[in-house]
């Protein structure tokens, strides 16, 4: 299972995915979810994924393959001319691969489905986000929808509806997100730690802004442990009920 939040600030993109992908007794696994493509001065792409992880991985395979191969023979994410054209050709790969996986009907293909955030920015124009459907249809983050959710998501949207300012640093993003995630890790257990995290600076044209959260995060656990004092000393404060 997957929990991938992708944000859109002022400031530029933020993105953080969990590794579990089961929650079996004795089954328990983790893959990388965020993978990244860049070309220094030029562009920076990053995919978020959830869903039948060899759906995903096959989606990201592709795109890896072909982004390498000659521009005049295989047109790719690394020379579309926008963001719209990248998240065009990611949703068509996705509609390909799961295609060529299912058998005829609705549902066997959702059997393969899978769910992508996909944002970056491309020299000569903006930062964009934009959430992937199985089907390869997509929207994109504005002003009214400034972050996008896939996975596990119900457990840590109410924090990021409340907290959530397209003016706020990404250290802060950073804090809000790690909140999230920590209350989802609480309420379903096939999401966990590590958590990868990437900061986009607009214009800047790099992913050098990337970190790892592991199991034994000081940081995190002082979040964890403050958010949840922090909930118990909210709660007392709010007035008493009384009965008519």
């Amino acid at each position: 299972m997957t929990y991938c939040v992708g944000m859109r600030l002022d400031r530029g993109l933020i993105f953080m995915s969990d590794t579990r992908t089961n929650a079996g007794v004795d089954d328990i696994a983790q893959v990388q979810k965020m993978k990244i493509w860049e070309e220094p001065g030029e562009r920076v792409i990053t995919l978020l994924s959830a869903g039948n992880l060899a759906t995903t991985q096959a989606v990201v395979s592709l795109l890896d393959e072909r982004s390498k191969a000659p521009e005049d023979r295989d047109p790719s994410i690394m020379n579309d001319p926008t963001m719209f054209q990248v998240a065009r050709r990611v949703g068509k790969t996705l509609q390909e691969v799961v295609q060529s996986n299912s058998d005829n009907g609705q549902q066997a293909s959702s059997m393969f489905g899978a769910t992508l955030i996909l944002g970056g920015q491309i020299k000569g124009s903006e930062p964009r986000l934009f959430l992937i459907y199985p089907e390869g249809n997509f929207i994109e983050a504005g002003q009214d929808n400034p972050f996008f959710q896939i996975g596990e998501s119900k457990y840590g949207k109410p924090i990021l509806v409340r907290a959530f300012d397209r003016e706020m640093s990404f250290e802060n993003a950073v804090k809000l997100l790690l909140v999230s995630f920590d209350s989802t890790i609480r309420a379903n257990v096939s999401v966990d730690l590590p958590f990868d995290v990437l900061a986009y600076e607009a214009d800047s044209f790099t992913s050098k802004q990337r970190q790892r959260v592991e199991r034994d995060d000081e940081y995190f656990r002082q979040i964890s442990n403050g958010w949840g004092e922090a909930l118990k000393d909210a709660f007392h404060s709010l007035p008493e009920f009384t009965f008519d």
